[in-house]
């Protein structure tokens, strides 16, 4: 695999890269780059996490090495979504649903490195390098780059605004040559473009990935909300069985020839269409011959283009997308369930 190969794996169903130029000069330099996205272990993982963890099965193929940040002490800071005393647990839970992620998304978790963020961020030079970007940077910057990440108030908890700057110094901690996570962290990853120059580190290259919208809509907006992990309606979690899946898909928003706030394409788009692409296979849309038979689709632009045409109507659509969002997400549930005592250590009040 030549250099543009591996940089177009690595640059392919993202949001944005910075830089593609960067990108590919990285790849002419080095024979095995590095890459890292972290993971605050806060609330249950859903089917929006999959959009980034699906993307880790191109780096391995690229030859990346990969490692994934479990950020226990991000989470805490983070106005406390999650009690100290259920970081160990949620960790774990982390650990276990992202390894089942990963292999269903195609690759191989063993091939990835995982690390938490305690093992490194309470020594030195670690501390000592936080203190340092601290004394330099302004609260409204720290603000400002955390604003998409952090919970945000009139009157911050400072540890909002250490998380920012904690995650930029990951990436030098971790020896990252790319950063990488949903475009929401773009915030501070530019933090980190910015400041880890001045304190001696490299300026990452950073790779962000789409974030799925959920199934359900706003009433005043009529907008798409974002999946929530207080609101198990609001997507498909990875410990959703079949008839949960299928149900949500069926209530989801989803009118005849509109893509606009389309949750159901979207999880088409962002999710299933690149897995089955790893897979080398086929959609298939289950029709009854009186309505012109089954439909095949090998891409997802053929299958948008049948939907806005009306050739492919939601009612034929919304079955096929529960079955492949259930077949993506079965093994992660088994492993998942397998540890009944994962689920209820990190979540004794839905698990317990």
């Amino acid at each position: 695999m030549d250099t543009a190969e591996r940089a177009e794996l690595v640059a392919r169903h993202t949001e944005e890269v910075v830089t593609e130029e960067e990108l590919h000069d990285l790849f002419e330099e080095q024979d095995e780059p590095t890459a890292y996205i972290g993971y605050a272990p806060t609330g249950e993982m859903h089917i929006g996490h999959f959009t980034t963890m699906r993307k880790l099965a191109d780096f391995i193929e690229a030859g990346l090495d990969v490692t994934v940040l479990i950020a226990d002490l991000h989470a805490h800071l983070d106005d406390e979504k999650s009690p100290f005393e259920l970081l160990d647990a949620r960790s774990t839970y982390y650990r276990l649903a992202i390894e089942g992620m990963v292999e269903s998304a195609g690759a191989d978790p063993d091939a990835i490195t995982f690390t938490r963020g305690t093992d490194y961020q309470l020594e030195e030079p670690y501390t000592l390098e936080l203190y340092r970007m601290l004394a330099n940077t302004t609260i409204s910057r720290a603000q400002r780059a955390g604003s998409e990440v952090v919970r945000q108030s009139d009157n911050p908890k400072l540890g909002g605004l250490v998380y920012t700057l904690m995650q930029s110094l990951d990436v030098a901690a971790l020896e990252a040559d790319i950063a990488y996570g949903g475009i929401d962290q773009r915030g501070i990853y530019m933090l980190a473009r910015e400041v880890l120059p001045q304190h001696g580190f490299s300026k990452p290259r950073c790779v962000f990935a789409p974030l799925l919208s959920g199934l359900t809509r706003s009433d005043d907006e009529g907008e798409a909300d974002k999946i929530s992990s207080s609101d198990r309606s609001s997507g498909i979690f990875l410990t959703d069985d079949r008839e949960a899946i299928e149900e949500k898909v069926q209530a989801a928003y989803c009118p005849a020839g509109e893509v606009e706030d389309n949750g159901v394409l979207e999880y088409l788009h962002r999710l299933v269409f690149p897995v089955l692409g790893v897979r080398g296979e086929d959609l298939v849309v289950e029709r009854p011959e009186e309505y012109g038979g089954d439909l095949e689709y090998g891409s997802y632009d053929d299958l948008e283009a049948d939907f806005v045409s009306g050739e492919l109507h939601p009612a034929d659509l919304k079955p096929a997308v529960a079955h492949y969002i259930d077949e993506v997400v079965e093994p992660v549930r088994e492993r998942l369930l397998e540890r009944p005592e994962v689920l209820a250590e990190a979540y004794p009040d839905h698990w317990g």
